[in-house]
């Protein structure tokens, strides 16, 4: 149940939108016409867009609703709300066709979502920008989303016998990972957040029970697993798998992916025994890539290249709603 004290609309999603548009639930049928504005989506930059290859796994998916702005004559734009935990939701796949860019499509369809989130009880909706996509910041923040966190993707080798640092040991225990955590910089770095165990690409608050139920899938060969570092004062750095997944490689095979829902630690020793448990642990899976979340703070990026880890080239933004209030002005 959403709260009791939150303003409910009295207003139709669709007249925020300076075109005339339904919002409504997309549909399998509806492919052919979302797939004809987003192909394009991102060829400026050498890349294709997803949505094409998700599309029918989202109309199926549960504790979601995919929601698009109907124009009668073509589809104006689509998203996607997920229901992460009891109290949050995360958007994701906002594309509004180019010939209704800038009439309000993307508030339409986020007030739709942020309604659909708050029926069910959530607090706070989040979604990730590309830090280069200056677009989708204005669009996000138009629709009532404002600045959270950003990070940085991190690529350590895979490798069975990486060596770690003197005087440091890595144990596969969620409530060390957990001390480590919520004394850390990086979690006030993140605001808390890490990535979601079944919702790829997604980030929410990162609590015991999460780490809790990343521990006990590390009985399944391609499942999750935490890493918890800790010296003789105590726990210095934490780590989980959240899934392995393939994508085809730039010579075009097949290659194994491990990830790591965030990477944090203390100093540089701690970083050298996270990072070799990292890459020792995705060799176990038997991966040919990793990629870890960190904090987009000068230390943990100065740190982890002073390691030789391959470090992305460009951070992730991302951001919140809050739908406790008469959200959002726009």
């Amino acid at each position: 149940m959403a709260p009791e004290t939150a303003p409910q609309r009295d207003r139709d999603p669709a007249a925020y939108a300076d075109v005339d548009v339904e919002i409504r639930p997309a549909t399998h049928d509806d492919y052919e016409a979302v797939a004809a504005f987003t192909e394009d989506t991102w060829s400026d930059r050498g890349g294709s867009d997803y949505i094409q290859s998700v599309y029918h796994d989202w109309i199926d998916k549960d504790d979601a609703a995919t929601l698009l702005a109907d124009a009668g004559d073509r589809v104006a734009g689509i998203a996607q709300i997920v229901a992460l935990s009891g109290d949050e939701a995360w958007a994701q796949g906002m594309r509004v066709n180019p010939v209704d860019r800038g009439a309000g499509v993307s508030v339409a369809i986020n007030t739709a979502l942020f309604d659909w989130a708050r029926e069910r009880g959530a607090t706070v909706a989040r979604n990730m920008v590309f830090s280069w996509n200056v677009a989708g910041m204005g669009a996000s923040y138009a629709a009532g989303f404002r600045p959270c966190t950003e990070f940085r993707w991190l690529h350590p080798d895979p490798d069975a016998d990486a060596a770690g640092a003197a005087g440091h040991e890595t144990v596969a225990d969620p409530e060390i990972a957990w001390r480590d955590w919520a004394d850390s910089d990086a979690r006030e770095e993140l605001r808390g957040l890490a990535l979601d165990l079944g919702e790829s690409w997604a980030m929410r608050e990162l609590t015991p029970d999460l780490l809790a139920e990343a521990a006990a899938g590390a009985d399944d060969a391609d499942g999750t697993s935490v890493l918890a570092v800790r010296r003789d004062e105590g726990a210095v750095g934490c780590a989980f798998r959240t899934r392995t997944f393939e994508r085809e490689g730039e010579d075009g095979a097949t290659e194994l992916h491990a990830e790591y829902g965030v990477g944090a630690w203390d100093d540089l020793d701690a970083a050298r025994e996270l990072l070799a448990a990292i890459a020792r642990d995705a060799a176990a899976v038997g991966a040919d890539r990793t990629r870890v979340l960190i904090p987009e703070d000068p230390r943990h990026v100065m740190e982890a290249s002073h390691l030789r880890a391959e470090v992305g080239e460009e951070p992730d933004f991302v951001n919140a709603a809050d739908l406790t209030g008469s959200y959002p002005d726009y």
